[in-house]
């Protein structure tokens, strides 16, 4: 009985090492890089010119730990820019200048994928004027694009000068001079209010949520959004969360909970709401493209030019 009871408990740890050893033996990196070229693939068939953005998660453009290894070829030909956060100001603290070490390390990805001829947008959290002015400046410099968030909620348009205003009629991201990063409209008392708060700026492009309130943007209304105050036309990018699940999204099911799903992972501590997912399982990506429900869908759908993905940098966290 008891060879019987200890040959139980060897294949029962057999079994769970076995388990542990088939997720520890994933490839992060390549899993969010394929996700990607999936969903950029996906999109372009849809609308050729449709633009994908991927937000962080630079380390995934190189196929070694340092950013002058091979190239992710793949995944580089599948996304049209890249963005980053925090670069040269609020990677510690907002209205803080980023460590040279910190910038430098970003800068030294963000560069190489520049001269693949993808745009790089970066979001500088700061908002005193001083500050403002040396991120317009650096990131110039060194050929960014950048928007100074003076909120890290991103639930403002800010009131200081936009960089390189222009009266130009936009339609490639690559003649993007400045951008609006704007995707929490809580402060705004209507869609409407909403509409009429960015068409009186004279941003390029403008990256929000598809939904205001619960209710997606429809055609018309992205059509608004396209036109500038002094006639130029921009183009209009929807933020999408491809590494986090977020509760009050359409897709939610309130009996969810970590583990059930079974791709459903631990609350972020930081963002209430908003749940790590295991992004390689079918069932995610499914809820992200590739049927006419998924989230990529809606956005293409309801008129936007681009996606911008968020959390890219997932992988951080099952490493």
């Amino acid at each position: 009985m008891k060879n019987i009871l200890r040959i139980a408990i060897i294949l029962a740890i057999t079994a769970l090492t076995s388990s542990c050893s088939k997720e520890t033996n994933i490839d992060y990196r390549q899993e969010m890089r394929d996700f990607v070229v999936a969903i950029s693939k996906n999109a372009k068939m849809q609308r050729s010119d449709f633009a994908i953005i991927v937000q962080n998660g630079v380390e995934i453009s190189s196929m070694t730990d340092n950013s002058n290894g091979k190239l992710a070829a793949e995944y580089i030909a599948a996304i049209d820019g890249q963005g980053q956060e925090d670069l040269f100001f609020g990677y510690s603290r907002d209205d803080k200048p980023t460590t040279e070490k910190v910038s430098e390390y970003l800068k030294s990805y963000l560069s190489r994928i520049k001269s693949e001829d993808k745009v790089i947008l970066t979001t500088d959290y700061c908002s005193s004027p001083e500050n403002i002015e040396k991120s317009k400046q650096q990131n110039l410099s060194n050929g960014f694009v950048s928007f100074q968030a003076t909120s890290r909620e991103l639930d403002v348009v800010p009131a200081t000068a936009i960089q390189n205003e222009n009266s130009e009629t936009i339609q490639d991201l690559k003649d993007v001079k400045n951008f609006l990063y704007l995707i929490n409209p809580e402060g705004f008392a209507s869609k409407q209010q909403f509409i009429d708060a960015i068409c009186a700026t004279n941003y390029d492009m403008i990256i929000i949520d598809l939904f205001f309130d619960g209710t997606e943007f429809s055609p018309d209304e992205i059509a608004q959004l396209r036109n500038k105050n002094n006639g130029g036309k921009r183009i209009v990018v929807a933020y999408m969360s491809i590494g986090e699940a977020e509760d009050y999204r359409y897709y939610w099911d309130k009996s969810w909970k970590r583990g059930n799903p079974a791709w459903l992972d631990k609350e972020n501590p930081k963002w209430k709401g908003n749940y790590k997912v295991r992004y390689w399982y079918p069932e995610w990506q499914s809820i992200i493209y590739g049927n006419n429900d998924s989230y990529l869908s809606r956005i293409i759908n309801a008129g936007f030019d681009g996606a911008y993905l968020d959390i890219i940098d997932a992988f951080e966290y099952y490493e």
